[in-house]
């Protein structure tokens, strides 16, 4: 397949997408998305639903997978000897593995998943009907709940731990092992109702449990907190959900036994805290004095973020609120950019 062609078929997947999503109740890919969370609670229909749609229309688009393409060398999408990139995917987030394989794909590559216990099908489906969309595919893209083996360079994803064992397991290969990252969002006090209500989806969305999730606030030292937390009302309804409620009953108990300073909203429990990924049904927060104080902490902390939220254009890795949890198609995990290392192999 040509480049060209490769970018086609990607934004005819997407086009699927988007008109399936018309008809969910009679189609496999959206039955796959309203039965992930048998297998994994934490995908819910709704969370699994927006990770479609927005990988759909902000990925799989062909005038944006062209304007993308254009920014690197044509030499890059084209292999005389098309390698198989071994990717162990994430089961943190719906989706998780899907841009390593549109990135894998739109190389030229073959693709070799090993997909998380976690996927909930969710992945499978993805294949399945890009595969329908265009058969040529087929030999391009295998799965597998095994051990990879037979192929000539990896891309993993996991905690801080797994990567140690990537590291050990995969060292011989060119490889990427990405580990843990967070996203924070810095605060001024001047932001308005609806920045505050974009950055609850920044904050809840996919309970949390994403590198692009926000879990923490900097804020200055006469921030007004009750207008955040009244800001973070929509998402009430997390409290239903009985795993995220365990996390958030869990952790008010344990606060509440050991004395630790916190507030609690009736959902979400903010406590000071100087460390950055908080766990689930809790944000962690801290106060700033200048805005140095704040490139200082990024600085510091630069290997362990994915985003910076917020409206100060001048911050690095910096996103608008409302929009860390759908990035371009040219930002990548880890800040390490796929399509330079495909195209050294």
């Amino acid at each position: 397949m040509t480049t060209e062609e490769r970018i086609s078929a990607l934004a005819e997947l997407g086009k699927a997408i988007r008109i399936s999503s018309e008809s969910k109740d009679k189609n496999p890919f959206w039955a796959s998305i309203n039965t992930a969370h048998v297998e994994n609670p934490w995908f819910t229909p709704d969370f699994c639903s927006n990770a479609a749609l927005s990988i759909a229309q902000n990925w799989l688009c062909q005038d944006i997978l062209t304007q993308w393409v254009s920014g690197y060398p044509r030499s890059y999408f084209s292999h005389r000897t098309p390698k198989t990139i071994g990717v162990v995917t994430a089961g943190n987030i719906p989706y998780a593995g899907v841009h390593d394989l549109i990135c894998v794909l739109i190389s030229g590559h073959r693709f070799l998943g090993k997909l998380s216990s976690k996927d909930g099908g969710l992945t499978k489906a993805f294949v399945k009907l890009l595969t329908d969309v265009d058969p040529r595919f087929t030999s391009l893209v295998a799965l597998t709940d095994e051990p990879l083996k037979n192929f000539d360079a990896i891309i993993a994803t996991g905690s801080d731990n797994a990567a140690r064992h990537f590291d050990y397991y995969f060292g011989k290969y060119p490889n990427i092992v990405r580990h843990n990252r967070h996203s924070i969002a810095v605060l001024t006090g001047n932001e308005s109702e609806n920045e505050l209500n974009l950055l609850s989806n920044d904050i809840f969305m996919y309970f949390g449990l994403g590198c692009r999730s926000v879990s923490k606030l900097l804020i200055p030292e006469d921030f007004d907190l009750s207008r955040f937390i009244q800001s973070l009302d929509s998402y009430k309804h997390l409290l239903n959900h009985h795993k995220y409620a365990n996390n958030y009953e869990y952790h008010r108990a344990i606060f509440a036994m050991n004395g630790t300073p916190h507030l609690d909203n009736g959902f979400v429990l903010l406590k000071p805290d100087a460390g950055i990924g908080s766990p689930v049904g809790v944000i962690y927060y801290q106060q700033y004095r200048d805005i140095q104080q704040v490139h200082d902490y990024i600085n510091q902390n630069a290997e362990r973020l994915q985003c910076v939220v917020s409206h100060i254009q001048s911050l690095p890795q910096r996103v608008d609120m409302g929009r860390s949890q759908y990035p371009q198609i040219s930002e990548y995990m880890d800040n390490i950019d796929n399509l330079e290392f495909l195209s050294s192999l």
